[in-house]
């Protein structure tokens, strides 16, 4: 079986084509649009105009898939529809004009189902997982495979950089800023005395990072282990906010110039908070994690009750 999965985040929106064999997923496709839903929220409220965006980018990937013959199209949302006031006004505008439903991800939901899908690829057996997106940043601790505690963070790149930027990149000031936010929302749902010495990335700003890392480092542009003080250096460097910078940023992320230094300004938090030593780019996420859960999971409970039947 193909199918798609739509995962409607702050900034961005994202399509992941898999095919499904035997319980397991293998990726063909992927499809980014940056919509910037976060950009659209006023005072709580996601205008019409950010609305007619989520509608105009499902509105493709569903044409896309149709031109594939793919009939299978599961479609959730995180913070972007989960964190406003018009949640129910925005999905009643979607369906009727995309035809799409959207179920919307709790926090909770968020960070289980983004390790479920980072758990595919291996790794550390125990350590911290963060999904750092456009509007908030799930973090999951975990040992021998299992979680052991998980908290959904009402920060992301985008949203702090709408929240405190003027202008393309952060002044020192808004830096300070964006910096003391982080620093308190971490404080208020991280245990006492907890340490992590690895932690596995999930997300668009901790995959641009890494890339700036390689680039800057000369190393292979697919490694993925960077240690924590190649990521500490990069924010030291970045947040002074020259043109050598700039010319960096737009040379290996520029879809991520204006969001990077909020991201990393989170990054380096949890760093910091975790006395991280070592982090890992996952290449999976989000996306399979709710494959994995809503569409493999439920047909093998589908085949088992049939069989039992």
């Amino acid at each position: 079986m193909k199918c798609g999965v739509v995962d409607v985040g702050s900034n961005t929106i994202r399509l992941s084509i898999y095919r499904c064999e035997g319980g397991r997923i293998k990726l063909l496709l992927n499809k980014k649009e940056m919509a910037g839903l976060a950009g659209y929220i006023r005072d709580g409220v996601l205008s019409d105009g950010g609305i007619l965006v989520a509608c105009r980018v499902l509105s493709g990937f569903r044409a896309l898939l149709d031109n594939f013959d793919i009939r299978e199209l599961y479609v959730f949302g995180t913070a972007s529809l989960r964190n406003i006031v018009n949640t129910e006004e925005a999905l009643e505008t979607i369906q009727e004009v995309t035809g799409l439903t959207v179920e919307v991800l709790t926090g909770a939901e968020e960070a289980r189902l983004s390790f479920l899908g980072a758990a595919t690829g291996g790794g550390a057996s125990a350590g911290l997982l963060a999904d750092i997106g456009g509007g908030s940043t799930e973090l999951v601790a975990y040992r021998d495979g299992a979680v052991v505690s998980g908290c959904s963070l009402p920060m992301g790149s985008l949203s702090l950089y709408s929240r405190y930027v003027e202008g393309l990149f952060p002044t020192q000031e808004e830096t300070r800023r964006i910096r003391s936010f982080a620093a308190e929302e971490l404080e208020k749902a991280r245990t006492p005395g907890g340490t992590c010495r690895h932690l596995v990335g999930v997300g668009g700003t901790i995959r641009a990072a890494a890339k700036l890392c390689n680039d800057i480092a000369g190393a292979d542009p697919d490694n993925r282990l960077i240690p924590a003080a190649e990521l500490r250096d990069l924010y030291k460097g970045l947040k002074k906010g020259d043109k050598n910078t700039l010319r960096q940023i737009l040379r290996s992320a520029p879809d991520r110039v204006h969001t990077i230094l909020p991201g990393l300004i989170i990054l380096n938090t949890v760093l910091k908070a975790y006395e991280v030593e070592t982090v890992s780019v996952s290449s999976c996420g989000v996306r399979e994690g709710y494959l994995l859960d809503r569409v493999v999971g439920r047909q093998k409970d589908a085949g088992g009750a049939g069989a039992d039947a």
